[in-house]
């Protein structure tokens, strides 16, 4: 298991906004009153998504919300490695695969491109837009090579298909999500190859149970 520590450079203060706290209250009221710490990981995420990353200032503050002590919250923050523990990119976080099927399939390629267009892993670009990471398995390895970029999935990545996605986002766009060989959802790559007929499936094929072979009228 790797060492996850708090960035060494913190902000002075955190602060819920309004929209981050409805939600989190929202979250403390699925839980009875005497357990509402285990509402921690949902709202360790809204605060993400509020800041970007989870700092010192705002563990505190979660610890205070949630009647728990800060130390927990620090145990639960760096145990799981969705979240950031330091700033990232404020254009995109791009999290490229590099568990087995996607090695086979070029991710090391795709890696080397981010080291060439962001710079070094899991450091903040010269520009603060963007951070890349090396991350195990995604879950989607019939669209292998892939990248999770902020919070949807890029399959079947090339180096050219990753630096175009990456300009896109420097840029201030947000690049369509999915497969960049357009393929649909994780058929076999040169298409698919069974039920194409569509009348396997789209229901025009079907008949009444009463037509059917030794059908019985359904009892009254």
């Amino acid at each position: 298991m790797s060492v996850r520590r708090l960035s060494a450079q913190q902000p002075d203060a955190f602060a819920f906004s309004p929209d981050t706290m409805e939600k989190a209250q929202w979250w403390m009221t699925k839980y009875p009153a005497e357990r509402k710490a285990s509402a921690v990981i949902p709202i360790l995420w809204l605060v993400q998504k509020q800041e970007g990353w989870v700092s010192e200032p705002a563990i505190r503050a979660i610890g205070d919300l949630l009647g728990m002590p800060k130390i927990r919250v620090l145990e639960v923050a760096t145990f799981y490695t969705m979240f950031q523990l330091e700033p990232v990119g404020t254009a995109a976080l791009i999290q490229v695969c590099g568990t087995t099927p996607c090695m086979l399939r070029g991710s090391e390629a795709l890696m080397e491109l981010c080291r060439s267009e962001i710079g070094p892993k899991d450091r903040l670009s010269a520009d603060g837009k963007f951070t890349w990471q090396e991350v195990e398995c995604l879950g989607a390895c019939a669209n292998a090579p892939m990248a999770q970029i902020n919070d949807y999935y890029y399959e079947d990545l090339t180096p050219d298909s990753l630096k175009a996605i990456i300009e896109a986002f420097r840029r201030g766009e947000t690049p369509k999500a999915g497969s960049a060989a357009g393929r649909h959802s994780s058929e076999p790559a040169e298409g698919a190859l069974t039920l194409t007929d569509p009348s396997l499936y789209d229901g025009s094929r079907a008949v009444p149970i009463t037509q059917l072979p030794n059908a019985k009228e359904p009892a009254v």
